[in-house]
């Protein structure tokens, strides 16, 4: 049995051996490019040294914990990496973690850099970002989220020295301030996605500096920026017209109908709206913008938008075929009435996602008709209405559908698509 086994590892070494003679770099390389699973891409590197070799320039992206030392290894080895994750989780981050040193090594030795992700890199500061500024002109996107010590001027250096720059994510960095925008503005001219929730110290002056040089942004995400309002939406409105596609402003108090007016007047292509927390918002704007947005909504959250009714949700319900996702927990004038015009075979939706917690007046008549025409439903968040009960739709006899998660009383893990 010894032998047979023997005999077999030879045919192995001589069959690699004729493959590696009959087949050139390039060849190899267009196997590998075949491999759509990961896991066989990493198979592929033990082989033999050669292939290893191979596999390791190709290679496009790496997430890692590495120092200085092991980072200039890495850039060594993989001399075509595209993008870097060396982020941290909330609840596995370690201090210092990277450090401004690590960024001075990945300005210099990782020049294919295109994407670098930091996020809850807490130990860098304003000097990690000059060097990265200074050398990596190429980067399309970095994500600085939480990283708490960094402010205006690590950030400038950044849009000065990558100006071809098309995301940023700024999330948490309490330093950021109008400045940054005018450093953008006069440099990104192609920033298209921007993620500045948390960055509570910059204003509607700003935003609007912004747009004036930034006119192609799709994605803006602003939730719980207090100090934005009617003025900086309408900037963006007016500006992005063509090219917005999703606004987030969350618990942004300052903004109202103003801003909702602005969105149905020029951006007819929005898809993903939030807009929870804005308690000045009212029916008469939001029914404005189901018009304008009718072929395009899909994702719609306006929890805590105590001046919404019937009105206005029944307009968007009939209008926005397309919508996916809803959240209108917390709305507490949404009647059954809401559901009114559902319910008939010739009107479905597309809803996969519905949340009416809260809403103590939606009962369990309302959400049967609801259900009629929404046969796609996968969440249904019904906490907190006391008139829709487990038992009270058991009673009716309601069929939801049978890949439908029900969370009558917060059991289940919300879906994470509006946050």
């Amino acid at each position: 049995m010894a032998r047979n086994d023997d005999s077999h590892l030879q045919n192995v070494v001589v069959s690699s051996h004729y493959i590696n003679e009959s087949l050139g770099d390039d060849e190899l390389r267009a196997v590998l490019y075949r491999l759509e699973n990961d896991k066989d891409k990493e198979v592929f590197g033990l082989v033999c040294k050669r292939w290893l070799y191979i596999q390791s320039t190709e290679r496009k992206k790496l997430c890692a914990r590495a120092g200085p030392h092991m980072l200039r290894k890495i850039a060594a080895r993989f001399n075509r990496l595209n993008e870097l994750d060396l982020s941290q989780s909330v609840s596995r981050s370690f201090y210092p973690g990277v450090t401004d040193s690590d960024l001075s090594v990945i300005a210099t030795a990782f020049d294919c850099l295109r994407v670098l992700n930091l996020q809850h890199c807490k130990g860098i500061t304003d000097n990690g970002l000059v060097a990265i500024g200074s050398s990596l002109s190429s980067l399309l996107s970095l994500d600085v989220s939480y990283c708490r010590k960094i402010t205006d001027k690590g950030l400038s250096a950044v849009a000065e020295g990558c100006r071809d720059l098309r995301t940023l994510h700024l999330a948490g960095c309490r330093f950021v301030s109008d400045s940054l925008m005018k450093a953008l503005s006069k440099n990104c001219h192609n920033i298209e996605e921007l993620g500045l929730q948390g960055c509570t110290n910059f204003t509607n002056s700003g935003l609007s500096v912004l747009v004036e040089g930034c006119r192609r942004i799709k994605h803006l995400d602003i939730n719980k920026c207090s100090n934005i309002g009617d003025i900086g939406i309408t900037s963006v409105s007016e500006v992005c017209s063509l090219t917005l596609r999703t606004l987030k402003l969350l618990d942004c108090y300052n903004v109202g109908d103003d801003s909702i007016f602005s969105l149905a007047n020029y951006c007819k292509n929005v898809e993903t709206l939030v807009i929870g927390g804005c308690c000045n918002i009212s029916d008469e704007s939001m029914k404005s913008l189901a018009s304008a947005c009718s072929n395009s909504l899909r994702k719609l959250r306006m929890d805590w938008c105590l001046n919404i009714t019937d009105s206005s949700l029944d307009c968007i319900i009939s209008k926005c075929r397309k919508l996916e996702v809803l959240d209108i927990g917390c709305c507490e004038e949404v009647t059954d009435a809401a559901f009114q015009q559902l319910g008939s075979e010739d009107f479905m939706l597309g809803m996969k996602i519905l949340k009416v917690s809260n809403c103590p007046k939606i009962t369990v008549e309302g959400i049967k008709k609801l259900l009629k025409s929404c046969e796609y439903l996968e969440y249904l968040d019904v906490r907190s209405c006391p008139l829709i009960t487990k038992a009270g739709c058991d009673e009716a006899g309601i069929q939801f559908p049978e890949s439908c998660k029900i969370n009558f009383t917060g059991s289940l893990a919300e879906p994470d698509v509006l946050l």
